[in-house]
């Protein structure tokens, strides 16, 4: 049996992971038949879908009903002003639902995220009311959860509790719960007593590499770097979560007079030199606009000045696929890959981790900090990685974390080892390549959801 399936999520076709791992799940089910429509509040380079801007989660009664439900009840004169805001955005939002599930026939709903981290919270009571209403089944896809944050939460008031309790996801016989890794199932049994299918984040390994081309030609050129710098890339988005100061202090280990003389001598992998005018540059891709304070990103910028740090942000030129803004060239998530010479991955925290499947993908080499799902899910699937450790032992003035300096710089110094020896780097890329395949691959998608959708009818 085929379905019209609805795919809800608060924005579609940007580089974060949630969107990502949406188009893998597209392409999966559109395989097998199905017809996918995406709805959500905001899309970015994708060619068709519904916006229903009271979904898109940066609008500002959005925030405030997030700050509100999980840390302080700050914005509202008390719990009932809180509650009517809560209400009178969900209803738009039904509304708008019902008239898009109406126009497009659908008759099955996959919720990404809206149904757990809660970014807008009126949008999972939205989906849930028109679920019960109508009786569509769904298979809900949980990435995150609000308990999950790392800056904590608390649930504010009792409007607040009913919202976690009913909504946060709804328990009901409509629903097959989807998470992407095993402390998140474990937890989601423990909290809420519900029961869940786990199904890891995965990539396309069977695809053509990514590779110069045309188009990616003068990427490099576009950002500043020249033919002999180090291009280290931080993919990710620029959310405190994702640790990239302990990136920038790998860089500045990276760039010790030590490192820099044996690059000299032994010259790169590939083939370039790396002389006294060569650079180590850490190239960020990703976007900020998840950044909550608004002073992440300033504190990284900081931070890269005071180490001494050449940090280059990129966003206003990438985006998850290739098009023109306003005559200017924008390149895909991907042609970042092709050009880089090591990847950072020093996340505190991850739901699974897509920028790991990318680099691995990429074949690439990457030092990472062992975040709680890497350590539980993927560290026994043997991949060779630099590491950062797992264990945080501090925060610096700014609040930004800190690991041991030793762990830093015997860190860099297996880095360079990568840069300049030509046959351990490709059998290192080769070997992790293999194991994510093997484990990570669309053809485990496809089994994983070919059982869940038999098992929905």
């Amino acid at each position: 049996m085929t379905h019209n399936i609805g795919m809800f999520h608060y924005i579609a076709g940007f580089t974060d992971g949630v969107s990502l791992e949406m188009n893998k799940w597209i392409e999966v089910l559109e395989d097998m038949g199905h017809t996918v429509h995406i709805c959500a509040g905001k899309l970015g380079s994708i060619a068709e879908g519904t916006v229903i801007k009271e979904m898109y989660h940066h609008r500002p009664d959005a925030r405030h009903l997030y700050y509100n439900t999980f840390q302080a009840l700050r914005d509202y004169r008390d719990e009932a002003t809180y509650r009517a805001g809560l209400f009178r955005l969900s209803d738009a939002i039904e509304t708008k639902i019902l008239k898009f599930i109406e126009d497009k026939e659908i008759d099955f709903f996959i919720p990404q995220n809206v149904w757990s981290v809660a970014a807008n919270p009126a949008v999972a009571i939205a989906l849930t009311n028109i679920m019960r209403k109508h009786k569509i089944p769904a298979l809900v896809h949980n990435h995150d959860f609000y308990f999950e944050r790392t800056n904590g939460f608390r649930l504010t008031c009792g409007t607040a509790v009913e919202l976690a309790d009913l909504y946060l996801p709804p328990r009901d016989p409509l629903v097959k719960h989807v998470v992407i890794n095993s402390l998140a199932q474990q937890q989601l049994a423990n909290r809420k007593g519900i029961k869940s299918a786990l199904v890891p984040n995965v990539f396309d390994f069977e695809a053509p590499p990514w590779a110069p081309d045309e188009y990616n030609s003068d990427f490099r050129d576009r950002i500043g770097l020249r033919e002999n710098d180090i291009m280290v890339l931080q993919a990710t988005r620029i959310v405190t979560r994702k640790g990239i100061e302990l990136a920038v202090d790998f860089v500045k280990a990276l760039d010790s007079p030590a490192n820099r003389s044996k690059l000299k001598a032994k010259g790169l992998y590939d083939g370039r030199k790396f002389d006294d005018d060569s650079r180590i540059v850490l190239v960020l891709a990703g976007y900020a606009m998840d950044d909550a304070t608004g002073r992440y990103q300033s504190l990284l910028s900081l931070k890269a000045k005071e180490l001494g740090v050449e940090a280059i942000f990129i966003e206003d030129i990438v985006d998850s696929s290739r098009y023109t803004r306003k005559g200017k060239k924008i390149y895909s998530l991907w042609d970042t890959y092709v050009f880089a010479d090591f990847v950072t991955y020093p996340s505190i925290w991850e739901g699974w981790g897509n920028q790991l499947l990318e680099a691995l993908r990429a074949k690439l080499p990457l030092v990472l900090f062992e975040y709680p799902v890497y350590e539980v899910d993927i560290k026994d699937k043997n991949l060779r990685v630099v590491s950062l450790g797992n264990q945080i032992s501090g925060r610096d003035e700014h609040g930004l974390v800190t690991v041991d300096q030793k762990i830093i710089d015997d860190a860099a110094n297996q880095a360079v080892d990568l840069l300049i020896d030509k046959e351990l780097r490709q059998e290192t890329v080769d070997h992790n390549f293999r194991m994510a395949k093997r484990f990570y691959s669309m053809d485990a998608l496809h089994i994983y959801l070919r059982q869940l959708m038999n098992d929905r009818g």
